[in-house]
């Protein structure tokens, strides 16, 4: 079983979703947990009790990762609060689909570069600054990015640099033991559009489910598990890589 016991783990975007289960995953394996939200205080304090009742220590941050000094104070805070930081998950992000580019609005554009692109940057960026040697950093990107799909250009666009800037990042920081994997999840129920803006009858749920393994699609456990994997020692030469999520489908 992995042992996360005594390792501090930030993760942006935990309030709920993806960033909340592998928040989750880790407190139960040992790690302490520094939770992170731009604005959803209620869901933020309910992910921060379900951290503490696994017995750990936890603290929730409020930071826009698409600003500079937010992500400074989110790592200081963190390693003011345990010391050090052992893991980082760049998980926070915003989805946008059926938006068609010819309509994308000036805000829209200033949005998703801003939190997908610049804040993927400037999260890998300060992890690199303050992950402790041999520590990890893990990118949550989508499998929206593997190919073109109508609706979703602005998202999948900036989504992408991410992946690179972690790939390149592994390089960088090899020399310090430390280990920079991205995870690309497929279509996840309880997170991101599945949560906002999708109903649960809704027929685009069977349509992405068809041919996945047990013909369903992900869950935010699904994408834990291989954070878990990522943490662990068994991932300890696995670095600059790619883990898709996905029930056996690209997209």
């Amino acid at each position: 079983m992995t042992d996360l016991t005594g390792k501090t783990a930030v993760i942006t975007g935990s309030a709920r979703g993806i960033g909340k289960a592998i928040a989750l995953r880790y407190a139960q394996l040992g790690a302490n947990i520094v939770l992170n939200y731009t604005s959803n205080a209620a869901a933020a304090d309910q992910a921060l009790k379900e951290v503490l009742a696994h017995g750990g220590k936890a603290i929730a941050v409020k930071a826009d990762i698409s600003q500079a000094a937010d992500v400074n104070r989110l790592f200081t805070q963190a390693k003011e609060q345990f010391g050090s930081i052992d893991l980082v998950v760049a998980n926070a992000g915003l989805e946008l689909l059926g938006a068609p580019i010819a309509d994308l609005s000036d805000g829209q554009i200033d949005n998703m570069v801003n939190v997908n692109a610049r804040g993927a940057l400037l999260t890998l960026q300060r992890a690199a600054r303050h992950t402790a040697d041999h520590g990890r950093i893990i990118y949550i990107a989508s499998t929206a990015i593997a190919g073109p799909v109508a609706g979703a250009g602005l998202y999948t666009a900036t989504k992408a640099p991410g992946r690179y800037f972690a790939e390149v990042l592994a390089r960088e920081v090899a020399e310090r033991g430390i280990t920079v994997n991205t995870i690309q999840p497929g279509p996840i129920d309880e997170a991101g559009v599945f949560i906002d803006s999708i109903p649960a009858d809704s027929p685009f749920r069977g349509i992405q489910a068809a041919g996945r393994i047990a013909d369903r699609i992900g869950k935010p456990k699904d994408v834990a598990d291989a954070a878990e994997y990522l943490a662990c020692d068994l991932a300890a030469w696995v670095s600059g890589t790619t883990l898709a999520v996905t029930g056996g489908l690209p997209q």
